[in-house]
């Protein structure tokens, strides 16, 4: 596993139910070779019993849209049982849904 993964991890179980983070927010936040493409591997490397403890679900792209080609779906519908609600397109309204707070006071930067 990347050493980066471990924070990718740490920054996305702060992100809050009924919110959303991009992929290139976290990598923002935290040092992440190839950006938000990074923090995509990152979360596609989860372990399966990982899965519930770090919400991989709440993270979407720069557009509002999920981009995870091989469990779209299920994250839709994580999401919208959390309360994030998709327009007809199939977009994520940022502007209400988006987590611009995240507490990274115990995370390192590498």
């Amino acid at each position: 596993m990347a050493a980066y993964y471990e924070d990718v991890y740490r920054v996305v179980e702060r992100i809050p139910v009924g919110k959303v983070s991009t992929y290139g927010r976290i990598a923002a936040l935290i040092t992440v070779p190839r950006g938000a493409r990074g923090v995509g591997w990152a979360l596609h490397a989860l372990k399966p019993e990982a899965h519930r403890n770090v919400p991989w679900w709440r993270v979407i792209n720069a557009a509002g849209r999920i981009s995870n080609e091989y469990n779209a779906d299920l994250q839709r519908q994580m999401l919208e049982a959390e309360g994030v609600v998709f327009d007809e397109c199939g977009y994520v309204d940022l502007k209400r849904f988006l987590c611009d707070n995240i507490d990274l006071s115990d995370v390192s930067s590498r």
